[in-house]
């Protein structure tokens, strides 16, 4: 059993309180998916399309265009009729329509917003199945700043972690953030394994890739993107901020500090001034949320004066 495994490596027994949240939380990764399905979704009760066939995974991604008006920010109800041993079975989910202009913010996820320790699988572990989701402190009431200084932002929650783990991070991001998409990885992981490595293999390429989709939905907004210093999000932002000068206005990385191995390497001066190296977009490198507050209000400040 899976959930026995996640114990032995926590060093848990199966007595343990935290059993039955694992067992839980560990639902996603072995319930059976539906690969190359097609699904019903009922659009605002308005009206009716067909999404997929999905991948191997059973993740359907594509765009699909509305044929009925909406005004900006209004909310529309979607509800799919899902394939399953119940018939009938119904996910509910809203979606805010947005305009091709605007600010727009781009935020990883793990260590920026979500206390994960990616620096160890068993901090991993831990976080994402036995701990109560804890957001890093004061970055809740950043964001909430930005959203109302940035007069509401699109908003998209950028992570390498597997579609597994969406319900999860959406009750997270709910509870805690201001709402809008999660991108996670194209993928429904079956083992442990496979979720430790999504969060550290091919970041770079995949997040970039992921940012290029989101260029080419909205590429007249202007983004702000946020992530931190244990992977790629400062080499992954400024690659995408090279292709596509002045989509990209300002940068933040929050500095992680919990001890790890290679965290002097990572959190150097010398890694940053690399990876920004002729980019002509401001950037910051913030340890206390209030810092990145006060280079955002800055950034605003100057470019309506």
């Amino acid at each position: 059993m899976v959930a026995k495994g996640v114990c032995r490596k926590l060093g848990l027994r199966e007595d343990d309180s935290a059993f039955e949240t694992i067992k839980r939380r560990l639902e996603p990764f072995v319930t059976p998916v539906l690969p190359r399905s097609t699904i019903r979704v009922n659009i605002d009760n308005v009206e009716a399309q067909t999404l997929g066939p999905g991948s191997s995974f059973g993740i359907s991604s594509s765009v699909n265009r509305l044929h009925f008006e909406a005004p900006a920010d209004h909310q529309v109800t979607t509800t799919a009729a899902v394939p399953s041993t119940a018939p009938g079975f119904l996910l509910p989910c809203n979606t805010i329509l947005a305009e091709p202009h605007g600010w727009g913010i781009i935020s990883d996820i793990d260590d920026t917003i979500k206390v994960t320790v990616t620096s160890s699988p068993v901090g991993i572990l831990q976080t994402t199945f036995v701990d109560e989701p804890e957001p890093v402190r004061g970055m809740p009431e950043l964001y909430a700043h930005l959203h109302t200084h940035l007069s509401d932002p699109t908003w998209f929650y950028l992570s390498a972690s597997p579609y597994n783990l969406y319900s999860f991070l959406r009750d997270f991001r709910n509870r805690y953030f201001p709402a809008g998409t999660i991108i996670l990885r194209d993928a429904s992981w079956q083992s442990l394994g496979g979720l430790i490595s999504s969060l550290m293999v091919n970041v770079q390429e995949y997040k970039v890739n992921r940012m290029l989709k989101i260029h080419g939905w909205f590429p007249k907004r202007t983004f702000l993107c946020i992530g931190d210093s244990t992977q790629k999000d400062a080499e992954s932002y400024a690659e995408v901020a090279k292709r596509y000068p002045g989509w990209i206005k300002a940068i933040l990385i929050r500095k992680v500090v919990v001890g790890a191995v290679d965290e002097a390497e990572k959190n150097a001066d010398e890694r940053f001034q690399k990876a920004f190296k002729g980019l002509k977009v401001p950037w910051c490198v913030f340890e206390r949320p209030e810092e990145g507050q006060e280079f955002v209000d800055r950034l605003v400040h100057d470019s309506v004066g």
